[in-house]
Protein backbone atom coordinates (compact mmCIF):
# COMPACT_ATOMS: atom_id res chain seq x y z
CA UNK A 1 0.00 0.00 0.00
CA UNK A 2 1.14 3.24 -0.54
CA UNK A 3 2.35 5.30 2.35
CA UNK A 4 0.10 9.28 2.54
CA UNK A 5 2.41 11.34 4.48
CA UNK A 6 0.21 14.40 4.97
CA UNK A 7 -2.65 11.91 5.66
CA UNK A 8 -1.05 9.88 8.23
CA UNK A 9 0.14 12.71 10.27
CA UNK A 10 -3.83 14.32 9.71
CA UNK A 11 -5.03 10.84 10.98
CA UNK A 12 -2.82 10.75 13.98
CA UNK A 13 -3.74 14.45 15.02
CA UNK A 14 -7.45 13.38 14.98
CA UNK A 15 -6.17 9.49 17.06
CA UNK A 16 -4.83 12.46 19.70
CA UNK A 17 -7.73 15.31 19.66
CA UNK A 18 -9.85 12.13 20.16
CA UNK A 19 -7.90 10.68 23.12
CA UNK A 20 -7.47 14.33 24.69
CA UNK A 21 -10.94 15.28 24.43
CA UNK A 22 -12.21 11.57 25.82
CA UNK A 23 -9.69 12.38 29.03
CA UNK A 24 -11.40 15.50 29.58
CA UNK A 25 -14.71 13.73 29.49
CA UNK A 26 -15.94 14.06 26.10
CA UNK A 27 -18.10 11.76 23.95
CA UNK A 28 -16.91 11.28 20.71
CA UNK A 29 -18.87 11.55 17.53
CA UNK A 30 -16.94 10.57 14.38
CA UNK A 31 -19.16 11.70 10.83
CA UNK A 32 -19.05 9.09 7.89
CA UNK A 33 -16.97 10.93 5.38
CA UNK A 34 -13.45 12.46 5.14
CA UNK A 35 -15.85 15.37 3.24
CA UNK A 36 -17.31 16.75 6.64
CA UNK A 37 -16.21 20.70 7.22
CA UNK A 38 -15.31 19.71 10.62
CA UNK A 39 -12.90 15.98 11.90
CA UNK A 40 -14.87 14.86 14.78
CA UNK A 41 -17.88 16.08 17.06
CA UNK A 42 -17.36 16.57 21.29
CA UNK A 43 -20.46 15.79 23.43
CA UNK A 44 -20.73 17.16 26.87
CA UNK A 45 -23.10 18.33 29.27
CA UNK A 46 -26.14 18.50 26.68
CA UNK A 47 -23.32 20.46 24.72
CA UNK A 48 -21.93 19.81 21.07
CA UNK A 49 -18.49 20.84 19.74
CA UNK A 50 -18.06 20.20 15.78
CA UNK A 51 -14.02 20.08 15.48
CA UNK A 52 -11.56 20.88 13.27
CA UNK A 53 -8.26 19.17 13.84
CA UNK A 54 -4.73 20.15 12.67
CA UNK A 55 -1.13 18.58 12.84
CA UNK A 56 1.33 20.89 13.42
CA UNK A 57 5.02 20.38 14.35
CA UNK A 58 6.86 23.18 15.70
CA UNK A 59 9.39 26.08 15.19
CA UNK A 60 11.47 28.38 16.10
CA UNK A 61 9.40 28.02 19.57
CA UNK A 62 6.35 28.18 17.72
CA UNK A 63 3.11 26.18 16.54
CA UNK A 64 1.61 28.18 12.87
CA UNK A 65 -1.81 27.10 12.42
CA UNK A 66 -3.26 28.04 9.89
CA UNK A 67 -6.78 29.07 9.18
CA UNK A 68 -7.33 26.82 6.13
CA UNK A 69 -7.70 23.30 4.66
CA UNK A 70 -5.48 22.48 1.48
CA UNK A 71 -6.24 19.40 -0.57
CA UNK A 72 -5.00 18.58 -4.22
CA UNK A 73 -6.50 16.65 -6.96
CA UNK A 74 -6.01 16.53 -10.96
CA UNK A 75 -6.63 19.70 -10.90
CA UNK A 76 -3.96 21.13 -8.78
CA UNK A 77 -3.41 22.19 -5.39
CA UNK A 78 -6.36 24.39 -3.90
CA UNK A 79 -6.61 26.25 -0.35
CA UNK A 80 -9.51 27.67 1.20
CA UNK A 81 -10.55 29.05 4.21
CA UNK A 82 -12.49 27.73 6.87
CA UNK A 83 -16.09 28.72 7.64
CA UNK A 84 -15.93 29.80 11.16
CA UNK A 85 -19.90 28.87 10.97
CA UNK A 86 -19.11 24.99 10.80
CA UNK A 87 -16.64 24.57 13.07
CA UNK A 88 -16.30 25.49 16.65
CA UNK A 89 -13.08 24.47 17.84
CA UNK A 90 -9.87 24.31 15.95
CA UNK A 91 -7.76 21.66 18.06
CA UNK A 92 -4.34 21.86 16.83
CA UNK A 93 -2.00 18.70 18.03
CA UNK A 94 1.75 19.22 17.95
CA UNK A 95 3.88 16.47 18.00
CA UNK A 96 6.61 17.86 19.65
CA UNK A 97 4.95 18.72 22.72
CA UNK A 98 2.49 15.56 22.39
CA UNK A 99 -0.19 18.21 23.15
CA UNK A 100 -3.29 19.60 21.69
CA UNK A 101 -3.92 22.85 21.75
CA UNK A 102 -7.83 24.24 21.48
CA UNK A 103 -8.28 27.61 19.59
CA UNK A 104 -11.98 29.50 19.33
CA UNK A 105 -12.15 30.00 15.50
CA UNK A 106 -13.28 33.47 16.02
CA UNK A 107 -10.41 34.25 16.96
CA UNK A 108 -8.37 33.38 14.46
CA UNK A 109 -7.40 35.47 11.03
CA UNK A 110 -5.05 34.02 8.16
CA UNK A 111 -2.60 32.10 10.96
CA UNK A 112 -2.57 31.98 14.64
CA UNK A 113 0.27 31.49 16.08
CA UNK A 114 1.03 29.98 19.72
CA UNK A 115 4.27 30.66 21.30
CA UNK A 116 5.65 27.23 23.25
CA UNK A 117 8.89 29.94 24.41
CA UNK A 118 8.24 33.33 25.75
CA UNK A 119 9.41 35.99 23.58
CA UNK A 120 12.82 36.96 23.34
CA UNK A 121 11.99 40.61 24.03
CA UNK A 122 9.41 39.78 26.68
CA UNK A 123 6.52 41.07 24.35
CA UNK A 124 3.23 40.15 26.51
CA UNK A 125 0.73 41.73 24.58
CA UNK A 126 -0.25 39.98 21.32
CA UNK A 127 1.40 36.89 22.26
CA UNK A 128 -0.73 33.34 22.41
CA UNK A 129 1.10 31.29 24.68
CA UNK A 130 0.51 27.53 24.05
CA UNK A 131 0.05 26.66 27.61
CA UNK A 132 -2.95 29.34 27.66
CA UNK A 133 -4.93 26.74 25.13
CA UNK A 134 -5.01 23.52 26.90
CA UNK A 135 -8.73 23.68 27.75
CA UNK A 136 -11.57 23.91 25.47
CA UNK A 137 -12.45 27.36 25.30
CA UNK A 138 -16.34 27.86 26.57
CA UNK A 139 -18.50 27.65 23.94
CA UNK A 140 -22.13 26.70 25.15
CA UNK A 141 -23.77 24.57 22.22
CA UNK A 142 -26.67 23.58 24.48
CA UNK A 143 -29.16 21.55 21.88
CA UNK A 144 -31.37 19.90 24.76
CA UNK A 145 -33.62 22.58 24.91
CA UNK A 146 -34.40 24.13 21.76
CA UNK A 147 -33.81 20.48 19.02
CA UNK A 148 -34.86 22.76 16.54
CA UNK A 149 -32.10 25.19 16.80
CA UNK A 150 -29.56 25.86 14.17
CA UNK A 151 -26.54 24.26 15.79
CA UNK A 152 -29.37 20.78 16.59
CA UNK A 153 -30.19 21.00 12.96
CA UNK A 154 -26.46 21.18 11.89
CA UNK A 155 -25.18 18.84 13.80
CA UNK A 156 -28.46 16.30 13.31
CA UNK A 157 -28.04 16.67 9.52
CA UNK A 158 -31.29 18.54 9.11
CA UNK A 159 -31.42 21.41 7.49
CA UNK A 160 -34.91 22.93 8.02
Amino acid sequence: MKEHHTKNKGDLGVLKAQLDLYEKGYLILTPHTEHSPFDLVAYKDRNFLRVQVKYRASRNGKIAVPFMTCWTDRNGTHTQDYDKNEIDVMCVYCPDTDKCYYIDPNDCSKTFVLRLVPSKNNQKTGVNLAEDYLSIPDKRLSVGSNPTSSVSRSIMGRDT
